[in-house]
C-alpha cells in the first residue's frame, strides 16, 4: 500500500487542535461562571442563588400579606427554605445556599438586609451562623421592592433545571439593588466590587434620571455624593477621587472609624469608637493593639527590634487600656482609656 497520498495528522479535517478545544471549552466555562454564579445581574442586583432563594421564599408565603402588605409572615426553619431552593431551582450544595441566605440576613454585611433572620446569624467579629436547623427566616419588608410585581407580566420566566417548573430570569426590581446593597464577586476574567448606597439618595437619582436621561454627572453627584456602608464609618477620600471612581468604574475608597470623647467624673475622659470601616471587626482591632503593646520576637531574631520597642513605648505612653463593650444595644463600642 502506498502511504504517500494519505493526509498527515495535521491535515485531517476532523482533527481539532488541543489549543482550539481548550479555548472553546474554557470560554463556555467562563460564561457559565459569569452568568450563572459569581456576578450579580444589573437588572435586579442579585446573583442566581440569591434570586432563587428570594423567589422560593415568596412562593412559600414568607413575605408580607394583607391589603396594605403590612402583615409579616411567620418565620420558618432555614433548613426548610434551603430544601425548597435545592429541590426546585438550585441543585447545588446545601451549605452554599445556606451561606447565601445567611449573608442576606446580616445587617453588618448588607445595607438593607433582604431576609429577616431569627436566631444566631453570625457577627462582624467572624463568628459563624448557627446550623440551618436552628435558625428561622422570612422575607424583610424591603423585598417588596423586588417581588411585588412578579406576577404581573413584568419579567420573563424560564424553565428550572429539570423543566418541572419555572423561575424568573430576573426579579422586577423597582430600584437598582446592585447600588443599594452593593455587590462583590470574582468570576473568570471579570470581577466586581460595588459599595452600598443610601436608599433615599439612589431613589432621588433614579427620579432625576427618569425626568432627564441626559442628566450631567455633576448634578448626579449632588444627589449621590458617595457610598453608605452598613456598619457606618467615615469616608475620608476626596470628593474628586470618588467622582473619578464613579465615572471610570475603577478606584478605591478610604474609610476610617468614627469616635467620640466621653467625659467622666473628676475631669477624666475616655475615647469611644462606635463605627468601624467595612470588613473590620472589634476583635481584629484588639488583636492589632495587643501585637503592638505586647510584641513577640520575630522569627530569626533573639530580641525585639528597635522599631518594635519604639512602637510599644509610644503606644503605652498614651494608652492605659482598651476594652470591647459591644453588646446587643451597641453593635460596636470600643473604649480607649488614656
Amino acid at each position: 500500500m502506498d502511504t504517500t497520498d494519505l493526509p498527515t495528522p495535521a491535515q485531517t479535517p476532523d482533527d481539532d487542535s488541543l489549543a482550539a478545544y481548550a479555548q472553546r471549552a474554557y470560554l463556555e466555562y467562563a460564561l457559565s461562571v459569569v452568568k450563572g454564579r459569581a456576578l450579580p445581574d444589573a437588572c435586579d442586583g442579585q446573583k442566581p442563588v440569591q434570586r432563587r432563594i428570594l423567589y422560593a421564599m415568596e412562593r412559600m408565603g414568607l413575605g408580607y400579606s394583607g391589603p396594605n402588605r403590612n402583615s409579616p409572615a411567620k418565620p420558618v426553619k432555614s433548613a426548610r427554605v434551603v430544601g425548597d431552593v435545592l429541590g426546585r431551582f438550585h441543585p447545588h450544595g446545601d451549605q452554599a445556599a445556606y451561606d447565601a441566605l445567611v449573608r442576606m440576613a446580616q445587617d453588618f454585611a448588607q445595607r438593607y438586609p433582604l431576609i429577616d433572620g431569627q436566631g444566631n446569624f453570625g457577627s462582624r467579629d467572624g463568628d459563624g451562623a448557627a446550623a440551618m436547623r436552628y435558625t428561622e427566616a422570612r422575607l424583610s419588608r424591603i423585598t417588596s421592592l423586588l417581588l411585588d410585581e412578579i406576577d404581573q407580566g413584568t419579567v420573563d420566566f424560564v424553565p428550572n433545571y429539570d423543566g418541572s417548573t419555572e423561575e424568573p430570569r430576573q426579579l422586577p426590581a423597582r430600584l437598582p439593588f446592585s447600588l443599594l446593597n452593593g455587590a462583590s464577586g470574582i468570576a473568570v476574567g471579570l470581577a466586581t466590587e460595588i459599595p452600598s448606597h443610601n436608599l433615599r439618595e439612589v431613589a432621588d437619582a433614579c427620579v432625576a434620571l427618569v425626568k432627564n436621561p441626559k442628566l450631567a454627572d455633576d448634578e448626579l453627584f449632588t444627589l449621590i455624593p458617595g457610598p453608605d456602608f452598613p456598619g457606618g464609618g467615615q469616608i475620608i477620600s476626596p470628593a474628586a477621587d470618588i467622582q473619578d471612581a464613579y465615572r471610570t468604574g475603577r478606584g478605591s475608597l478610604k474609610v476610617r472609624a468614627r469616635w467620640k470623647i466621653e467625659d467622666l467624673a473628676r475631669g477624666q475622659w475616655q475615647l469611644v469608637v462606635n463605627e468601624l470601616p467595612p470588613g473590620v471587626s472589634s476583635q481584629k482591632v484588639l488583636e492589632e493593639i495587643e501585637e503592638i503593646t505586647n510584641p513577640k520576637v520575630k522569627a530569626g531574631k533573639k530580641a525585639l527590634t528597635q522599631e518594635q520597642n519604639q512602637l510599644k513605648a509610644s503606644m503605652l505612653m498614651v494608652l492605659d487600656g482598651v476594652r470591647d463593650e459591644s453588646s446587643k444595644d451597641a453593635p460596636v463600642r470600643l473604649v480607649f482609656e488614656p
